[in-house]
C-alpha cells in the first residue's frame, strides 16, 4: 500500500512565541522536521506534502498554502489540489511531536489490518476523545472533503466515513503551551521516551 504524509504547519504559534513547526526538537532539527524523519524512517521514499509554512530544515518538501482559517478549511483546500497518488495519508499536526518510529510503525500496521480496503478516516480514540490528526485518511475521501462545508475539524472528520480505534500513548498528546514544551523537553532530555 502506498502511503503519504500530510504535515499541517500553518499555525501562527502565538502561544509558543514562534511558529510550532520551526521550534527546535530535543532530538535535533525542527518539530516539523522530526515528524518528517519519523515518517521517512517507516516509509522511505513515500510522498510528503506540507500544508502551511515550509520547514526550516526541509525547505525542499512540496508545500501548499494554508488559508489560515483553521484545519478543516486547510484540509479542504489540500483535497482540491493536485496531490501525489497514494492510497492513504498520515495527517499529522506539527505539534504532535511525541511520535517515534516504533509507535508510527505500530499504528500504521493496526490501521492497515483494520481497513485493508482503505475506505475510512481512521482516528484514535484517546482518553475518550477522537483524534483526527495523527490518523490515516483514505485518499478516496478527498472528494468528500472538497464537498464538505464543515468549519471545524471534528465536524469535518465525523461527517466522513471513519473508524475510531482506542489508543493510548503519549504521541496523542499535543504540545500546546510553553509549559508543556518545557515538560516535553525535560522528559526527552532525561531519556524517558516511550517507544
Amino acid at each position: 500500500m502506498k502511503r503519504g504524509l500530510l504535515l499541517l504547519s500553518g499555525g501562527a504559534g502565538t502561544r509558543m512565541g514562534a511558529p510550532k513547526h520551526a521550534l527546535d526538537h530535543p532530538e535535533g532539527g525542527s518539530w516539523g522536521g522530526h515528524l518528517v524523519r519519523v515518517f521517512e524512517a517507516v516509509f522511505p521514499g513515500a510522498p510528503i506534502q506540507v500544508l502551511g509554512e515550509a520547514l526550516p530544515d526541509r525547505p525542499d518538501l512540496p508545500r501548499l498554502d494554508d488559508p489560515r482559517e483553521g484545519p478543516a478549511v486547510a484540509l479542504r483546500a489540500w483535497a482540491s489540489a493536485n496531490v501525489p497518488p497514494v492510497e492513504v495519508w498520515w495527517v499529522v499536526a506539527c505539534d504532535q511531536v511525541r511520535w517515534t518510529i516504533e509507535r508510527l510503525a505500530e499504528w500504521a500496521a493496526v490501521c492497515e489490518s483494520t481497513d485493508p480496503a482503505h475506505t475510512y478516516w481512521i482516528m484514535a480514540l484517546h482518553e475518550g476523545h477522537l483524534q483526527p490528526l495523527g490518523g490515516w485518511l483514505s485518499d478516496v475521501l478527498r472528494p468528500a472533503l472538497v464537498a464538505s462545508s464543515a468549519r471545524s475539524l471534528m465536524a469535518l472528520a465525523t461527517s466522513l466515513p471513519y473508524l475510531a480505534l482506542p489508543r493510548d500513548g503519549e504521541e496523542w498528546v499535543d504540545v500546546d503551551t510553553p509549559e508543556e514544551r518545557d515538560a516535553f523537553e525535560r522528559h526527552r532530555s532525561s531519556g524517558n521516551t516511550k517507544g
